[in-house]
């Protein structure tokens, strides 16, 4: 019994915050942030949490394939922004999504949160205990970035993904996956403030410890060389050959890292599948957004490779053959038409 995907959501906000904007508050240009980044422009969630991303991602996956949510049986949710610390944000999306008899829980593992969850799904219908299970990347990461600190302003945008996740005893779904932690990298990518080491006071907010903190330069070589190495791992486990993978989906973090390691990969830049430059770093979001974004390309028995790195650092690759997928409401696009807003960031 393997686990396979058979229906897909996506949801990105309306409001737009693009190069030129990020230019006029920080000591930048709109060409710098492209040329080192690949990022022309990201969606910010304003007035909305990561529980209403992740609802809108499941709205969408809902509203255009023939999925009945009474059948769910588990929400995986994957954020490193949740709603509160406590209570967990998988608990309202259940609510909110009308997923009555689905239980629900938060797992973060910053931009492999996502593959983590994946992984954790596939295992659990694996196990012959669970037929139907959601998976979802949602992050609102403009809540935890400094616009006032060019390191890492340039970077981030909110989104949310959503998958469905079945059970098949064909050939198609998920192949063997490697996932791995180091913790000595902690420091380099990390918001000091705010869990139970650095509670809230006075001080962590006057020197801004609830935002984001990032190494780029350090994060950026490890990222490359991890991702690199754990996908020839991957693709050594599961029997395949660069030449035999169909499509890359690899964390849309910058797309610098994405060129070298479908270089180290001798994978063709064609078959990398890369959104952003329309939406940043959505954190957990990036796989689920990009598989959202692509879906149309997949056919069925192609082989996918993902592969991910993120604070923890955690990091991780999978391979999956593309199944069939669930019978569609209607023919029309699975993304909602929405008028794009203009994001100007509020400065302390």
């Amino acid at each position: 019994m393997k686990a396979v995907i058979t229906a897909i959501g996506g949801f990105v906000p309306t409001s737009i915050l693009n190069n030129k904007t990020i230019s006029e508050t920080v000591e930048t240009t709109e060409q710098w942030i492209e040329k080192r980044t690949g990022i022309k422009e990201r969606r910010i969630a304003v007035g909305k949490s990561t529980s209403d991303l992740a609802c809108g991602a499941i709205e969408n996956l809902i509203s255009n394939y023939d999925v009945d949510t009474s059948e769910i049986e588990v929400l995986i949710l994957a954020t490193a922004t949740p709603d509160h610390v406590l209570a967990p944000t998988a608990s309202k999306i259940c609510e909110l999504s009308g997923l009555k008899n689905a239980f629900g829980f938060d797992m973060n593992a910053a931009c492999s949160g996502f593959l983590y969850a994946l992984e954790m799904g596939a295992t659990m219908i694996e196990s012959g205990r669970y037929k139907k299970i959601i998976v979802v990347g949602a992050d609102k990461m403009s809540s935890i970035v400094d616009y006032e600190d060019r390191n890492t302003c340039i970077l981030f945008g909110d989104g949310a993904g959503a998958v469905l996740l079945e059970k098949t005893e064909t050939e198609y779904g998920l192949m063997k996956s490697i996932l791995k932690t180091d913790g000595s990298g902690t420091e380099s990518l990390i918001v000091p403030a705010g869990g139970s080491k650095f509670p809230a006071s006075m001080q962590s907010i006057l020197h801004k410890k609830h935002y984001i903190k990032q190494d780029g330069s350090f994060v950026f070589k490890r990222a490359v060389e991890a991702m690199s190495n754990i996908s020839k791992d991957v693709l050594i486990s599961n029997g395949l050959d660069a030449d035999e993978i169909d499509w890359v989906i690899p964390h849309q973090a910058n797309l610098r890292i994405i060129n070298a390691v479908s270089e180290n990969l001798s994978i063709d830049n064609k078959k990398v599948k890369v959104n952003i430059e329309r939406y940043g770093n959505t954190t957990s979001a990036t796989i689920p957004l990009c598989l959202w974004d692509y879906a149309a390309d997949f056919k069925e028995g192609q082989n996918l490779l993902i592969t991910t790195f993120g604070a923890g650092f955690s990091w991780g690759a999978t391979c999956l053959k593309w199944g069939i997928m669930r019978q569609r409401k209607s023919q029309k696009s699975n993304k909602t038409i929405q008028k794009r807003k203009v994001f100007e960031p509020q400065l302390s």
